[in-house]
């Protein structure tokens, strides 16, 4: 595996034309990041040797390079999940990659399901820890030469990023909220029974994704900085059916105002 993660980093690099240092990685609903940036290379998925494919609804499959706000930045249009049948080495290979292309500040997005009373469908939750409940571990088998056998998990989420995160929000008067992510395998969404246990356990919001990408990123020494958009809300009575279609919708109306703070985040952390 990590031969191929190195002949992915090298055929990738003979196409680049800047050495960007930021990565992020734009969940579902969360594409509207990708028409800012500008002077892009687009590369489909299909086309990077290596790769796997994304093909959940939502997700273009595209990996981008070009400018966000005048800094050089990685996107990753579409993320793997384990429920698509793909192995935990599958799902964070692009982490990996990220890692040999000198990038060392990743950014993650996704929709997440929220169990926290004080939260509304469309809100913005900046994660502060994760739970990792998928059934399968990202670092599991021999370990890479990127990290330790046993990487410090502390803080998984960069506390000076959430502060920055915090700072603007605040200038431009956008409300956040923060909390626990708990990771979960899917493809189903939650039962009541389920959103009750996984608030019990310590979460605010559940998915099926990021806590993968986060562990291999982390243990690459890069920096991470999550939010959740809450499409749905469940755990409470009368319990509340919930769509893929839906989730989108909620995702994207909450879109512009992540894409303020993120943007502002990248650029203010480039130029500090």
């Amino acid at each position: 595996m990590y031969e191929k993660i190195q002949e992915t980093a090298s055929w990738l690099k003979a196409r680049m034309t800047a050495s960007p240092q930021t990565a992020i990685i734009l969940g579902t609903g969360l594409g509207q990041l990708a028409s800012e940036i500008t002077k892009t290379l687009e590369i489909p998925y299909k086309d990077i040797p290596n790769f796997p494919v994304s093909t959940v609804e939502g997700h273009a499959g595209k990996l981008i390079f070009g400018q966000l706000g005048g800094v050089d930045i990685i996107a990753m249009d579409g993320r793997f999940h384990f429920y698509e049948g793909y192995s935990m080495k599958e799902v964070t290979f692009p982490e990996r990659v990220m890692y040999e292309l000198g990038i060392k500040t990743l950014f993650v997005s996704n929709a997440s399901g929220g169990m926290n009373p004080k939260f509304h469908i469309g809100d913005m939750m900046v994660i502060t820890d994760h739970i990792n409940l998928f059934p399968e571990h990202p670092l599991r088998g021999k370990n890479f030469p990127t990290g330790p056998r046993f990487p410090d998990m502390h803080e998984a989420y960069d506390h000076e990023l959430v502060a920055l995160a915090d700072s603007i929000a605040k200038e431009k008067g956008i409300s956040l909220q923060h909390g626990v992510y708990v990771g979960v395998q899917g493809p189903t969404f939650e039962t009541p029974s389920e959103y009750r246990m996984y608030h019990l356990l310590g979460g605010d919001a559940v998915g099926m994704s990021t806590v993968p990408e986060v562990i291999v990123a982390r243990h690459c020494g890069i920096r991470v900085f999550g939010m959740s958009i809450i499409t749905d809300l469940g755990g409470f009575e009368p319990p509340v059916e919930v769509s893929h279609e839906e989730v989108q919708k909620a995702a994207n109306s909450a879109e512009p105002k992540m894409t303020e703070i993120m943007r502002e985040m990248i650029i203010r952390q480039h130029n500090k």
